[in-house]
């Protein structure tokens, strides 16, 4: 018998600061790329993976996801007053999710080719992995700029790119959460969480069978509707 699929964590509390008047009176995960909400593109990868277990944050008018989520089933993890970033809001998100390891999911993306979810769960190592990135090549990741974030050597293992040309994190992985207790601040980025997984030789990556576009800007809407061949 196949495990049951990890819980989903949905991270929605971005302030969309780089969408400019897009975001003005929604948040970022509600503007509609392809017809569709982002929001509901990511719940369509969960719908397919048959994850039953689904959790989203929320901060900047957060009526608004509620509104999308509540008749769903989905609960909600409001972060207030401050945004808790990654790490942070995934902690506050725990009680909710009730597993260990959880998926994680960014909701400012939309992915072509093979179930991001999916092929993390077909490929986690529970006896030694703390964390299972799934990444691009930076030159194929569609709308990112920059470089790289991480370099992965012949074992699949992590390390930081500093610079060089790596590959690209996509906003999909599954994470132990053990690590987040330990952490006293009380926003903070999951790469604090990652660090300490690749000094511990179990933060591990892979690439993304298909194709994947950051919608985290106005011309990004342009970009994912052409990777996804939409035609209005």
């Amino acid at each position: 018998m196949r495990p049951a699929p990890p819980p989903l964590m949905l991270f929605a509390a971005g302030l969309g600061t780089r969408m400019g008047p897009l975001t003005a009176a929604r948040p970022k995960p509600m503007i509609t790329v392809a017809g569709r909400p982002l929001i509901d593109h990511a719940l369509s990868l969960a719908e397919e993976a048959c994850i039953n277990r689904i959790v989203a944050n929320s901060h900047y008018l957060p009526e608004q996801i509620d509104a999308h989520l509540g008749p769903r089933g989905i609960p909600v993890s409001r972060e207030y007053p401050r945004i808790l970033e990654t790490g942070g809001g995934l902690r506050q998100a725990l009680p909710l999710l009730g597993g260990n390891p959880v998926l994680t999911l960014n909701t400012d993306a939309v992915w072509t080719g093979d179930n991001p979810l999916m092929q993390l769960m077909e490929n986690w190592d529970d006896g030694q992995m703390d964390g299972l990135l799934l990444l691009l090549p930076s030159d194929a990741a569609t709308g990112h700029t920059g470089t790289g974030d991480f370099l992965i050597d012949g074992t699949g293992r992590l390390s930081r790119a500093r610079g060089a040309s790596g590959a690209v994190y996509l906003g999909a992985q599954i994470i132990r959460t053990d690590d987040l207790a330990d952490i006293q601040d009380e926003a903070f980025s999951l790469n604090l969480v990652w660090d300490r997984m690749i000094a511990r030789n179990r933060l591990f990556g892979l690439i993304h069978n298909g194709g994947w576009c950051d919608v985290g800007r106005p011309e990004g809407i342009e970009l994912a509707e052409a990777l996804l061949e939409y035609r209005p």
